[in-house]
């Protein structure tokens, strides 16, 4: 629920979503837009997995929001958002991905962060690789 999504980001010093349909889908707009969550240092959003099945209905339910939600939800407007609800750092797909491929980078993720103690900066540099 919205209330759920609320209070994991209000309460956490990082945040992980790993999922099918794009993070700015399970959130309502306006609501994320009147949040305060500076204490979020980093959210990795590990989303924008496509199958036939789920650009069907990604394309289907995209006829009918508006073009300023639209834009929220790319990559590159979902990183402005959450940087102006005071998120400090944003790690997130670009593209579309597979299952695979995220699972993939979550482990790479995961290991170097974990294990090896690496910034978020020198972990992406490795996964542009």
């Amino acid at each position: 629920s919205q209330a759920e999504w609320e209070q994991l980001l209000t309460n956490c010093s990082a945040f992980l979503f790993y999922g099918m349909e794009g993070f700015m889908s399970h959130v309502l707009l306006n609501r994320l837009v009147a949040m305060n969550i500076p204490q979020c240092h980093l959210m990795i959003l590990l989303d924008l997995v496509r199958s036939k099945e789920s650009y069907q209905r990604i394309t289907n339910s995209s006829i009918h929001k508006s073009c300023v939600h639209a834009v929220t939800e790319s990559p590159i407007g979902s990183a402005m958002l959450l940087s102006l609800v005071g998120v400090r750092s944003v790690v997130a797909n670009q593209w579309y991905t597979t299952l695979q491929e995220n699972a993939e980078t979550l482990d790479v993720l995961s290991e170097n962060l974990l294990s090896c103690g690496r910034t978020t900066g020198q972990i992406v540099h490795t996964l542009q690789k």
